[in-house]
């Protein structure tokens, strides 16, 4: 199973990298992985037998383990580059409302920045390996682009953004607290599922861009400021949830199976480009909800 995440999908924790992923994951209740009770020890299918980081793991009795000194990826590898990106989109953001007055040529800027931002992004999503001077690269771009577009927002709806900061961290948060819980089994079902709703939602906001390029729709069409665009905005949101749960489950299969120390540069850039979208989406949410003040 493949993550809805361009990063994940092109460059996922799957057994097919050499570490295992979602179709190897261990479900929870299910059998140790040691020599008694252990079905791959008695002659079943072994999920880590393309794994070679596993495999010193499963000869020894034990489950998979990611120690710092093996150069495995941790829980803290993760916190730290998702620290160290989201940093920078920060950063980039704060110095954008900063130096950029809310003009159309600071528009043409974060939409020049959005633009190279999506670039850096699909050349990372097929290279082989991370490089994070890709990933800082894009979420710098993408910090110019969240800047500008906030101070838009703040100059018509002032809070806006605070309130979609807050929005993205509650949602997020309440996410991770569902998914820790076990309240959601990220499933390949689940995942079929979902990105099914994912990919007819992109195709129909696509078409519906095109036809107020042309003139066709007007008002913003399905994504205007009134009741129909905040139902579309929940929507995104929830999608953007879901992808957070795809990831959660990539990360944590990645941890558990032994994915290499720089696989979490592609765990940090995944997160970052889903929470950028649950944030833009609520950025927009607060504004339909505030009105025309």
């Amino acid at each position: 199973m493949r993550s809805s995440n361009p990063v994940f999908s092109r460059r996922g924790f799957s057994r097919d990298n050499g570490y295992a992923g979602f179709n190897a994951a261990p479900q929870a209740g299910g059998p140790a992985v040691g020599t008694q009770g252990n079905p791959y020890a008695q002659g079943a299918a072994n999920p880590y037998a393309q794994n070679p980081y596993a495999q010193q793991d499963l000869q020894q009795g034990a489950p998979p383990q990611a120690p710092v000194t093996t150069g495995r990826m941790t829980m803290d590898d993760v916190v730290m580059r998702s620290a160290m990106t989201l940093g920078t989109v920060t950063v980039g953001a704060i110095l954008a409302w900063a130096l950029l007055p809310v003009t159309s040529t600071s528009f043409g800027l974060a939409i020049g920045s959005a633009l190279i931002a999506f670039v850096l992004a699909m050349v990372q999503s097929f290279k082989r390996k991370a490089s994070p001077a890709l990933i800082l690269g894009y979420a710098a771009f993408e910090g110019v682009f969240l800047g500008v577009i906030s101070e838009m927002y703040n100059s018509r709806w002032s809070g806006a953004p605070f309130q979609a900061v807050l929005g993205t961290m509650a949602v997020s948060g309440a996410t991770l607290l569902i998914y820790k819980a076990g309240w959601i089994r990220v499933t390949a079902r689940y995942a079929r599922i979902g990105m099914a709703i994912a990919i007819a939602f992109i195709l129909v906001t696509a078409v519906n861009l095109l036809l107020v390029v042309f003139g066709v729709a007007e008002d913003g069409g399905l994504r205007s400021m009134g009741p129909l665009g905040a139902i579309v905005g929940i929507i995104a949101i929830i999608l953007g949830a879901f992808f957070l749960t795809l990831d959660f489950k990539q990360i944590e299969d990645g941890i558990a199976y032994g994915a290499p120390r720089e696989e979490a540069w592609l765990a940090a850039f995944g997160l970052t480009m889903t929470l950028v979208w649950i944030y833009v989406e609520m950025l927009r949410l607060v504004a339909i909800f505030s009105g025309d003040d």
